[in-house]
């Protein structure tokens, strides 16, 4: 394997692999907008093949949210998800000021909370946090 990181990731390669964990694939145009506005993006990839993503989005205030970290299902277990993770953390720390606290989320997959758990995350529920919640919202037809 020849596994290089970079910080950009194509709409295309960013739904074939959601599709590849098992989420589904996000419209184009949304996509594109999610993908410009992220604080930072981290594509993992095999040569030229896309093999893993991350990225973070914030408020640039206090809120940070991890989000599609994603691993094709043949390359798991190898490091990847962890190098994105560590990149993601890195680029996280960076841009925290001495002394600021910023709240870092993210929704796990069910099954994957003890490899979030290596980063300082929490489990949800607990003593004083309720569990993650999330709702869809589809547009009426106009």
């Amino acid at each position: 394997m020849n596994i290089k990181y970079e910080n950009s990731v194509s709409v295309e390669e960013f739904n074939l692999l959601r599709v590849a964990v098992g989420w589904s694939a996000i419209e184009a145009e949304l996509t594109a907008k999610g993908l410009e506005h992220s604080a930072f993006v981290v594509c993992a990839r095999d040569g030229e093949k896309a093999i893993g993503m991350a990225r973070v989005i914030t408020d640039y205030g206090y809120v940070v949210f991890v989000t599609d970290v994603t691993v094709l299902p043949e390359y798991q277990g190898k490091g990847i998800g962890g190098e994105l993770m560590r990149r993601v953390m890195a680029y996280i720390n960076e841009n925290i000021a001495p002394g600021q606290r910023k709240a870092v989320q993210l929704m796990s997959k069910k099954g994957k909370e003890e490899f979030y758990e290596k980063y300082g995350f929490v489990q949800r529920p607990n003593e004083t946090d309720g569990c993650g919640m999330v709702v869809w919202i589809e547009g009426a037809a106009k």
